[in-house]
């Protein structure tokens, strides 16, 4: 029986690949990837050999390319799975297969690496001493709205990945929908033009309201605490930290 690899791979920056995911990309029998000519470029980087079986698996045709890998994996083909950046199954195709590995008895092991989840948090200058990961929210109004007030009184911080062309418009909503709470933009996360914009929605809403944003985005946005609302900002004397402290 063989054992699937839950690879994960750079977001941006080629040299965030692990030397434990160059070797099992190279030791696996059979490769499943979102796009293959991506994941090729990792492979001409590290000057890594091909594995015998290299497929496409993306989220339209999950359920033909998870037939497949279980087949493999039934054959005693150990099977690497990987997206484009980042972890699969996270806001990438991955959950299925590995939902029916658990079930059908096959090893599963996942080959930590690069994310963006972490990465956005701790550059956003909030609060990190719990979050909550969205993913993708809706596209329209609406339903993006009733997506974000189910947190709208939680303590935690906010971490949603969103397209480019809808930044502005999840701003908005935000703002809408929790007040004007601190948050980030952070844009194209480990590459050559990362960059990360802080400030209260309204500004950020308004900075990016005539800009045309290219390349990946995640937006963090601050819990439910008077500290991080501009209505109920306070000087602090004291000079204590910005950030509150959860456990008093």
């Amino acid at each position: 029986m063989g054992t699937l690899y839950l690879i994960a791979t750079p977001i941006g920056n080629m040299e965030d690949l692990s030397h434990r995911a160059i070797r099992i990309l190279g030791e696996v029998g059979a490769l499943a990837c979102e796009d293959t000519r991506i994941t090729r470029r990792l492979f001409e980087r590290y000057t890594i050999e091909s594995p015998r079986t290299f497929f496409s698996y993306h989220e339209h045709n999950e359920v033909a390319a998870g037939n497949r890998i279980l087949g493999l994996l039934e054959q005693g083909v150990d099977v690497g799975l990987c997206t484009d950046g980042g972890y699969p199954g996270i806001s990438d195709p991955g959950y299925r297969i590995v939902a029916s590995c658990c079930e059908a008895g096959h090893p599963i092991e996942v080959i930590p690496g690069a994310s963006a989840v972490p990465v956005a948090l701790l550059l956003s200058g909030l609060s990190t001493s719990s979050y909550t990961f969205k993913g993708f929210p809706p596209r329209k109004s609406g339903p993006r709205k009733r997506f974000l007030e189910m947190d709208r009184e939680l303590p935690h911080t906010l971490v949603i990945y969103e397209s480019p062309f809808r930044v502005v418009a999840l701003l908005k909503d935000a703002l809408d929908v929790f007040g004007d709470r601190h948050a980030a933009v952070c844009i194209e996360l480990t590459k050559k033009f990362e960059k990360v914009h802080r400030g209260f929605l309204s500004e950020l809403a308004s900075t990016f309201a005539d800009q045309t944003i290219k390349g990946e985005v995640v937006v963090v946005i601050a819990g439910n605490h008077p500290k991080f609302q501009r209505d109920a900002e306070t000087d602090d004397e004291e000079g204590s930290s910005d950030f509150p402290d959860w456990d008093n």
